[in-house]
């Protein structure tokens, strides 16, 4: 069995498994944004803060990275990526198809927003969201790092997202 796993957020720069190929993908249908509220790993259940998530939106394309898990290890990716995404069951796990940029088609394990879960917050304003990134803490650190180590990653990917770069750049301004 080959399994792949498309990242978009912090999978870019954290997949916390043995990664034997990447690639560039497109994942059709769907559009990276902040609106789940992390209560967990970068928020508490008292001061939530907000991570990415896949939101359904027909027209749109999210770019990111389509990641092959080590031969032999898939079960073991399967258990650490279920335990690490599904903590809260805001995330609901998918087989979707991707477009790698070398023209193959692949079905990977993507993690989508449940628009009916608690922590979905989808529509939150950009300054919203950055006043929120500013200052919320959890369990894997700091809000803003996750928002940089995401921005950073992506631009040296050369994957653009415009939503990202102006929140980088207004979290800044608000931590200073």
């Amino acid at each position: 069995m080959t399994l792949w796993v498309f990242g978009y957020g912090s999978l870019l720069w954290d997949p916390g498994f043995e990664v034997a190929e990447q690639a560039h993908a497109r994942l059709t249908g769907w559009a990276r944004s902040f609106c789940m509220r992390s209560i967990h790993h970068r928020g508490t259940e008292t001061d939530p803060g907000l991570v990415l998530a896949l939101d359904a939106a027909p027209g749109h394309v999210c770019d990111g990275l389509a990641l092959r898990a080590a031969p032999g290890s898939e079960d073991a990716t399967l258990r650490y990526l279920r335990e690490r995404e599904l903590i809260s069951s805001a995330y609901l796990e998918k087989m979707l198809a991707v477009d790698l940029h070398d023209g193959r088609r692949v079905e990977a394990v993507t993690y989508v927003i449940d628009p009916h879960h608690v922590q979905y917050c989808g529509g939150l304003a950009l300054e919203d969201q950055a006043r929120i990134i500013a200052t919320a803490v959890g369990g894997r650190g700091p809000n803003h790092e996750y928002l940089a180590n995401t921005a950073r990653h992506l631009a040296e990917l050369g994957i653009p997202d415009d939503d990202l770069h102006w929140l980088t750049d207004r979290v800044e301004a608000l931590r200073r």
